[in-house]
């Protein structure tokens, strides 16, 4: 039985249930929709072989710098997963998914890559990926030998201080292209055929000062400030300079959400907007001043935007632990927040949902993927997936994901015990 139709509501309305923090029918689920709410590929080839037999089938690597897999309609039916997403039309690549080929995983799993997924090996075993595909430029991404994803190669220009300008920090974000466009209708289209999920639009352009961006290893001769290291103490010493590049970012992404606002309308339910991660384990890495000052006024234009001219609810993503942050969370407009790192400094989810449950969706924090599903047994992750379920879905607000991706080597019987729990909630 599909678990998706086991419940009285269809997938969009109880999404829109839980985004008007009303009690569901049954906790709104998503896996995929998201860049930071997927599956990596080689346990969603297991887990799919798991729920829906299939042993000989190849499963899409439609994010290739975390080598996220595709939840498509048949397993996401399967496993009562709610919620579908429109990515950017380029990967972090630059790589644009189409054309697929047969690509073999460090651990052996057979999947598909795009037709522009090109990749060097070196004597250690390390693989390497270049921007858009393009061998004859230096290589942005390294996957070590048995790794499971790439990390950006750093590739910075060396910094002469009175030479800086920021639109090099700039030189990534544009108006929406003809392709662009085009790529946006489709999904419109593909949204259409499936009119009973909830929709999530990961928002391009407005992640101010996202790592996993600052480095554009999608862009083959990238200039300005690109050593991540560089970057976070240019916020601190070149402030001026960082809020040059965040006006000028925000210009333009104001101007492409108006013209996705236009294009998609009621179609869409969520807009993820930033997954800059202001956490660590043991508390901000920022403090609220500095976010206050550096980075909530582009979140408050782009979440005002957004909320007078759309239903959208907006998301933000921050791992680490961001309690100190998250009323200037609220305060900035966000609706939504990932990945609820329960495991973190003072991100108890009985605090969490007593504290901020009436103002904000928490959108993750289902099970730990740093120790439970990775390393735990099925039971503890059985326990851990209900006890969440309890907290955090209690008078609606929450949607069910991982804290974060789940990675490679997770075992299959966590998969489905996460899942097992999942049904029962």
């Amino acid at each position: 039985m599909s678990a998706r139709n086991s419940g009285s509501l269809t997938s969009r309305q109880r999404l829109q249930a839980t985004l008007n923090h009303q009690q569901p029918d049954r906790v709104c689920v998503d896996f995929g929709a998201t860049p930071v709410t997927g599956i990596h590929v080689s346990a969603l080839t297991r887990l799919r072989q798991a729920v829906l037999g299939q042993t000989g089938f190849r499963v899409k690597v439609v994010e290739p710098y975390q080598m996220l897999g595709e939840v498509d309609d048949e397993l996401r039916a399967a496993l009562g997963i709610d919620v579908i997403g429109i990515p950017g039309r380029t990967s972090l690549f630059g790589t644009v998914n189409g054309n697929w080929k047969p690509f073999t995983m460090n651990d052996g799993m057979e999947v598909l890559v795009s037709g522009d997924f090109n990749v060097t090996r070196d004597h250690a075993g390390d693989t390497y990926m270049y921007p858009e595909g393009d061998l004859t430029v230096p290589p942005s991404g390294r996957m070590p030998a048995g790794g499971y994803f790439f990390d950006a190669v750093i590739r910075q220009e060396p910094i002469v201080e009175d030479r800086l300008n920021p639109a090099d920090n700039v030189e990534e974000f544009g108006l929406l292209s003809e392709a662009d466009l085009a790529y946006y209708r489709s999904m419109r289209d593909w949204l259409r055929q499936r009119p009973d999920c909830g929709a999530m639009l990961v928002v391009p352009g407005a992640a101010f000062g996202d790592i996993a961006l600052v480095p554009a290893t999608f862009l083959k001769h990238p200039k300005g400030i690109r050593d991540v290291e560089e970057w976070y103490i240019s916020t601190l010493m070149r402030k001026d300079y960082v809020r040059t590049v965040f006006e000028c970012q925000c210009e333009i992404a104001e101007r492409n959400i108006g013209t996705l606002i236009d294009l998609f309308g009621d179609s869409i339910d969520a807009a993820m907007i930033t997954g800059t991660d202001f956490g660590t384990q043991r508390g901000p890495f920022i403090s609220p001043a500095a976010y206050r000052d550096l980075f909530q006024p582009f979140h408050q234009r782009i979440n005002a935007l957004i909320h007078s001219r759309s239903r959208w609810k907006t998301f933000i993503h921050s791992c680490g632990s961001v309690y100190q942050l998250i009323p200037d969370f609220i305060e900035a407009g966000f609706d939504i927040l990932n990945p609820v790192q329960c495991s973190a400094a003072e991100m108890d989810p009985v605090r969490l949902k007593k504290e901020f449950g009436r103002d904000v969706v928490f959108w993750g924090g289902g099970v730990d993927t740093q120790q439970t599903i990775s390393f735990g047994t099925p039971q503890q992750v059985y326990d851990e997936v209900r006890r969440r379920i309890e907290i955090f879905n209690q008078d609606g607000g929450f949607v069910f994901n991982s804290i974060h991706n789940i990675q490679g080597p997770t075992p299959t019987e966590n998969m489905l015990a996460m899942f097992d729990a999942v049904r029962e909630g």
